[in-house]
């Protein structure tokens, strides 16, 4: 029977471990003792994890990317050159090459953010689809949405997509502008 202490040297040196193997890989981690980065993480070349990260579960991150302090990140795939700004929630989603995200976002579950999208502070996605160059910069929820490629989305915008009985998708066409405050019914 393993004590307490053992247990936790146990996962410290699995930690360590990991971390080894991402720096031989060409990430820098730093300060790897205040991460969480689970065995079956994988991460590119060149990406900078930034102290208090977690990368749970499957999570596999690009190149080049700046995951900034504080964000977990669990079952996600991460392109290349992705900025996660600090204080993100992220799962289960999908991430394209040159995407900003944060700070203080959350992508819950199905959604998928387009290459040089911007998911801003405060903004909230659940099985969003976000086209490519497409914007949500501000306090904003997005559930069951399609966004085109090119729209901006405004402050305070929100899709309503619940009608007390059936979730329905919203859907937003290309190059599309959506001003502040704006309540979108499916």
């Amino acid at each position: 029977m393993t004590t307490k202490a053992e247990q936790n040297s146990n996962a410290e040196a699995s930690l360590r471990d990991v971390a080894r193997r991402l720096v031989a890989a060409g990430a820098a981690i730093v300060r790897p003792d205040t991460c969480v980065i689970d065995p079956e993480v994988e991460v590119g070349p060149g990406t900078i994890i930034e102290p208090y990260v977690q990368l749970l579960g499957r999570t596999r991150v690009g190149g080049s990317c700046r995951i900034r302090s504080f964000s977990v990140i669990e079952n996600c795939t991460l392109g290349n050159n992705v900025l996660i700004r600090q204080s993100c929630i992220l799962e289960e989603s999908t991430v394209a090459d040159g995407a900003q995200i944060g700070p203080f976002a959350h992508l819950r579950p199905g959604s998928e953010i387009g290459e040089n999208a911007h998911v801003g502070n405060f903004v909230e996605t659940k099985k969003t689809r976000l086209g490519k160059g497409a914007k949500a910069n501000h306090l904003t929820y997005l559930g069951d949405a399609d966004v085109g490629e090119g729209s901006n989305i405004g402050a305070g915008t929100i899709t309503c997509n619940y009608d007390g009985v059936n979730k329905h998708r919203t859907e937003i066409g290309k190059n599309v502008f959506i001003g502040t405050d704006t309540k979108l019914v499916a």
